[in-house]
This record gives structure tokens, C-alpha cells and sequence, in this order.
């Protein structure tokens, strides 16, 4: 090669490399998408309507306005937990709602229920347990049993019945069912306390802790979107939803030795018996007392 045509050629190859970065770089600019060509994030429009057991959410004021927002925004776009929450609300529903009415309580009160425990048999950091999360002191001021073998907390109509007990109470001494609601999380003295000290009559005129402030504008915010469920995104078929098993109660006031072989007795095994009686809490039922205890055995028939 002529010493001439190789500084032409290397001009060339350096031309044709730049050419090429380009044309990728460009092609790379072509094919990237804006996440919201996909995917978009709205604001929400508050309704007007909003209420809690019949009482109204003063979303005029400013302030309440802004509160009602954040916690409609966290339930709309937390949309995995959201869907459980509708999943689950459909199994559970139905055993919740008519005991709530059979003791007096609002319809309302159920989302209290999703509040604390998302619907499920679980406990929290500080020991509460049960749907409703219940402490183990106040369990046993109410007259749940608690203790290593059986925890009445888990059984969800008997700590139902109890949960009405303490609102009902909590309603009598401040007039409202929000009020009502906010000592269930902050307990009875405290609400008074702050009452008293900040000189006000309504939940939506305290300034409390972090927790119960948000506390029943997150019940709020679960009952709108429960409630309106595809108003706010979610999208199901029927037979996506959860649904409770068919099942029949057999009455015991005996000794249980071993609740696995108990289980076989109904054509059934330990965890299915176990899942639909969480209060049983050890592969044994003591009954020293000779108490009698509802268990629930899934039906195979």
C-alpha cells in the first residue's frame, strides 16, 4: 500500500466509526419509552361524600383534605396489597358484617378490622393479635381466654363480639363512632387526655401522635376503595376473589391429646384444621375445666 492512501484510509474507517455510534446512539433514542406511555399516576379527586359510620370527613378544610389524600393515594397505588385486601374482603366479609350488626356496631367497623390486621390471623410488633388486635390484658379484661394452648383473640367471632363491647363503650363516653374509632387505636384515656387538654370535641380538631391521625383517614380510605374498587384501577373476575371453605362445628368440652389425630377423625388433617381455628395454639386442647369449644371441620362431604 502506497504511504499516500493509508492516511485517506484511516480518515475513512474513522469517518464510517463515527457514523455507526451515531446511527446506534439514535436507534437507542428510538426505542426508549417514557414510563408513562405505559403506566400513569393520577391524581385523585377527593369525594365530596366521605364518612365514617354515618359521620361526615370534612374534606373542606384544607388540612383534612391533604390527610384524606395521602391515604387515598397509598391505598389506590399500593396496588398488590390493595387486591389481597379486596381478595380477602370477599372471603371474610360475610362473617364479619352480621356480627357487627348483631351487637350494634356500624357496618362501617369492618375496615377497622382491614386496618389492623389486613384480614388476616396475625400479631404485631407489640403483641396484639387476632383480625381485630387485640393486647393480651385487654383480651382477658373482656374475658378471652389467652394463654399458651388456646388464644381466643384468633377466634374471629368471639373477638368480634369483644371488639363491639369496646367500641360500644368508647362511643358512650364520647358521643361519636370516630372518636370511638381513634381510641381503639390510641386507647380511651389518651383520647380523653388530649380532649381535655387541646379543648376540643371532634377527632378531626386533635393534634395526636403520627399513628392515630392518620388512623381513621386510613379507615376512610380502605372503605372508599374497597367499596369502589374499579373506580380506583383494580380489575377482577369473580373467580379471582377468595371465598371461605364449606364447614361444619363440632361442640367439644373434652381433653384433645393430639389435634392431628383428631383431625383424621373428621377426614381432615392437622393444617386444615389449624388454619380455620388458629385459637387452638398447640397440637393439644387441655380443657382442664371441661369448657366447650366450637371447632370448625372443613366439610369433605
Amino acid at each position: 500500500m502506497k504511504k499516500t492512501t493509508r492516511p485517506l484510509l484511516l480518515i475513512l474507517i474513522f469517518i464510517l466509526s463515527i457514523i455507526f455510534f451515531n446511527a446506534g446512539n439514535l436507534s437507542d433514542k428510538t426505542l426508549e419509552k417514557n414510563t408513562s406511555s405505559t403506566y400513569n399516576i393520577k391524581a385523585l379527586k377527593i369525594p365530596n361524600s366521605l364518612s365514617f359510620a354515618g359521620e361526615k370527613v370534612p374534606t373542606e378544610l384544607n388540612d383534612i383534605k391533604e390527610r384524606m389524600d395521602r391515604e387515598l393515594l397509598v391505598n389506590t397505588y399500593w396496588q398488590s396489597n390493595g387486591l389481597l385486601l379486596i381478595k380477602r374482603a370477599h372471603k371474610y366479609f360475610p362473617l364479619i358484617e352480621p356480627l357487627l350488626k348483631k351487637y350494634g356496631i356500624p357496618d362501617d367497623f369492618k375496615y377497622l378490622a382491614v386496618a389492623e390486621s389486613g384480614l388476616e390471623n396475625n400479631s404485631s410488633p407489640a403483641g396484639a393479635a387476632g383480625f381485630w388486635h387485640f393486647l393480651k390484658s385487654s383480651a382477658k379484661e373482656y374475658g378471652l381466654e389467652v394463654n399458651q394452648n388456646v388464644d381466643e383473640r384468633y377466634n374471629l367471632e368471639k373477638a368480634t363480639k369483644v371488639a363491639a363491647e369496646y367500641l360500644k363503650k368508647s362511643k358512650k363516653r364520647f358521643g361519636t363512632w370516630t372518636l370511638a374509632a381513634a381510641s381503639y387505636n390510641a386507647g380511651n384515656a389518651r383520647i380523653a387526655r388530649n380532649l381535655k387538654k387541646q379543648q376540643v370535641t371532634n377527632y378531626y380538631d386533635l393534634l395526636l401522635n403520627s399513628e392515630t391521625s392518620r388512623y381513621v383517614f386510613r379507615i376512610v380510605a380502605l372503605k372508599e376503595v374497597l367499596s369502589n374498587p374499579r373506580k380506583y384501577g383494580f380489575e377482577f373476575e369473580e373467580d379471582d376473589l377468595y371465598n371461605l371453605p364449606d364447614i361444619k362445628t363440632v361442640k367439644v368440652d373434652t381433653v384433645i391429646t393430639n389435634i392431628a389425630s383428631f383431625a383424621k377423625k373428621f377426614k381432615t388433617n392437622y393444617k386444615e384444621l389449624k388454619l380455620n381455628n388458629a385459637w387452638l395454639r398447640e397440637n393439644k386442647l387441655n380443657n382442664k375445666s371441661r369448657k366447650l369449644y366450637k371447632i370448625k371441620i372443613p366439610n369433605s362431604n
